[in-house]
């Protein structure tokens, strides 16, 4: 009878090989399934609203915030400004958390009226002393890239995003700007690959209300310490 090892080895072979496809399959499995997670992420606050305030608010409205930067003001621009009401929004909550002023809302009386007439009560409005405007007078974002060993050893890139803002605190009673501070962020998302190894990243739209809030942020907090300083004086009524 002729041996039978050579048999053997191919049906052992054949085995090998049908559990590397299972494997490999199984593999392909899990990668095609979904995956889902999640986090809360604290929102970053003024160092003003970081301590805790007892004293006398300062009656506030947020008038205009207005984009004067030349960002989504080209030639297809619809004329919308999105940057200012977004810039005009983060604004009122760092003026609120900051626990110095008390943010008058104008935009919703007509809402907040009905409501307060089927409570049956009569609404008082409160008047500000001042009004703020604002504007952002400088926002763009840039690419930067190298590479290294003319991309063999790797390659980097770098988004970044720059804005500054300005704030002007003015007197409802005159009309005259009394103070003016200002706030500048800049954010960057850096990712690098090396010898083919390494994360790569897209364009972040995100950095755009990440850079203006820290503008924000930091216009607010000199607003603050103007207001410690007794810098904003309102005119005798």
């Amino acid at each position: 009878m002729a041996p039978r090892h050579g048999s053997l080895e191919i049906t052992t072979l054949f085995l090998r090989i049908s559990v590397s496809c299972a494997a490999l399959c199984a593999l392909a499995f899990a990668a095609g399934c979904a995956t889902e997670s999640s986090r809360a992420v604290e929102p970053a606050r003024t160092q003003a609203a970081q301590s805790a305030y007892r004293g006398p608010q300062t009656p506030v409205i947020v008038a205009n915030f207005d984009n004067r930067s030349s960002y989504l003001r080209g030639l297809f621009s619809d004329g919308t400004d999105r940057l200012g009401s977004q810039a005009r929004t983060i604004l009122i909550g760092h003026l609120q958390q900051s626990g110095r002023f008390a943010v008058m809302d104008r935009d919703n009386s007509e809402d907040t009226a009905r409501e307060a007439e089927l409570a049956g009560r009569t609404q008082v409005l409160t008047g500000a002393d001042f009004a703020i405007t604002g504007d952002i007078v400088e926002f763009g974002r840039r690419d930067v890239g190298d590479t290294q060993l003319f991309g063999i050893l790797g390659r980097g890139k770098t988004q970044m995003a720059y804005s500054r803002v300005t704030l002007n605190i003015v007197d409802v009673a005159s009309s005259q700007v009394v103070y003016t501070v200002s706030g500048a962020g800049e954010y960057a998302l850096s990712t690098r690959e090396v010898v083919g190894f390494g994360g790569t990243a897209g364009y972040d739209a995100t950095l755009n209300g990440k850079v203006l809030d820290l503008a924000i942020r930091e216009a607010t907090d000199r607003l603050v310490e103007g207001v410690q300083q007794g810098n904003l004086r309102a005119a005798p009524r």
